[in-house]
């Protein structure tokens, strides 16, 4: 049986540890460069920047420095004291790095990234129920608990082993990591039954954005739950202080990467397709090009029709999806010019016009009739 406490088993999975961190760090910095244009339209203005993208920046970049946080505590065992080049002397050993700054720091920021990614999740189901006011209050109240055992959950101890050629964890506190990650799981679980609640009934009208913020947070759940009750097994167990938090890491990393790609999704979706807004708002659709029967572009010629938009939009709170349609083809619309009948020698107009001058009608001589006057 192995002996999880045993020195030999520590500097093992210590190893492991190590390993694993760096591979989970190519994984991050590859979805995080890959995305970086979507970034950018924000950065340069080329998106219209509201304040729920401040949760979305600050998800990212929390684990990107707690990622980073890592690697440095794992690949950097001293430091060098700053002396002055007339002091300076290669004899001068080299200093133990402050262990328990660099480790608290990169428990901040990696909690950061937890709490983070479920409020990205949390604001599209208060945006779903249109901010009512028992949606938002409870889910506020219920962050504000979840960030308050983050918090908590730094308290960790790390330490210069000499031996160890490095910072080494000590000690944790698996009770209070455990229950973090239970709750998040209980959060997370929340927000998705009361987004699906909204967004199902009544099942005949789902829509094509409908479909997406359902779908995702279906499959996103399923990942974040999945990994946060693996993270919290390997707390539960407790082999070691290694082996308690080598699951926290990818939990934090999956949260933050399906919680950042539906942010990015809905947005895509709503530059290109149809957009998602509450009662008593309105949301400028995409350019629409109207089609003439004929095939040809523009709103000349015959068989042109006038496209008629439905702004009449229902007072029901929740998520609507702006619709145009179009009149018949056989709808009868009035033409800007004259049509000439080349079989009766006439200038007619379109049905229901009104009627041409009767001056300028052919009779069937070639010259022009007056009709008479009535009551003459």
């Amino acid at each position: 049986m192995v002996d999880w406490q045993s020195s030999a088993e520590l500097a093992k999975d210590g190893l492991v540890f190590s390993r694993f961190m760096h591979v989970l760090l190519g994984v991050y910095i590859w979805e995080w460069a890959t995305s970086l244009p979507f970034d950018f339209d924000y950065i340069f203005g080329r998106r219209v920047f509201r304040w729920p993208m401040v949760f979305y920046f600050l998800n990212r970049y929390c684990l990107l420095f707690a990622l980073i946080g890592i690697a440095i505590a794992l690949n950097v065992t001293t430091s060098v004291p700053f002396v002055s080049s007339s002091s300076w002397s290669p004899h001068i050993p080299p200093s133990e790095i402050n262990c328990q700054s660099l480790y608290t720091a990169n428990q901040v920021f990696g909690n950061a990234a937890i709490g983070l990614a479920s409020i990205n999740f949390s604001l599209r189901t208060i945006a779903v129920w249109n901010q009512r006011w028992f949606i938002w209050v409870p889910l506020t109240a219920v962050i504000m608990g979840h960030w308050s055992l983050l918090l908590h959950g730094v308290l960790l101890k790390a330490e210069w082993i000499p031996d160890e050629g490095g910072c080494v964890i000590t000690s944790t506190s698996n009770r209070i990591l455990a229950i973090t990650f239970i709750y998040s799981m209980a959060f997370d679980l929340t927000v998705l039954i009361l987004t699906a609640w909204k967004l199902l009934f009544p099942a005949a009208r789902r829509s094509r954005l409908v479909s997406l913020i359902f779908n995702d947070g279906l499959i996103y759940f399923v990942i974040a739950f999945l990994s946060n009750l693996l993270a919290t097994i390997f707390m539960l167990l407790n082999l070691n202080a290694v082996m308690s938090i080598i699951a926290n890491v990818p939990a934090a990393i999956a949260s933050t990467i399906v919680a950042c790609r539906a942010v990015r999704r809905l947005a895509n979706y709503n530059q290109t397709g149809a957009q998602m807004f509450g009662a008593g708002q309105t949301t400028a659709g995409s350019t629409l090009a109207f089609r003439n029967t004929n095939g040809s572009m523009g709103v000349g010629g015959p068989g042109a029709q006038r496209p008629k938009v439905v702004t009449n939009f229902g007072s029901k709170d929740g998520v609507h999806v702006q619709m145009d349609t179009f009149e018949s083809p056989t709808t009868a619309v009035e033409r800007s010019y004259l049509e000439y009948d080349a079989a009766t020698g006439k200038l007619v107009r379109s049905a229901g016009s009104p009627q041409s001058d009767p001056e300028a009608q052919l009779g069937g001589d070639g010259e022009f009739k007056r009709p008479p006057d009535e009551g003459l």
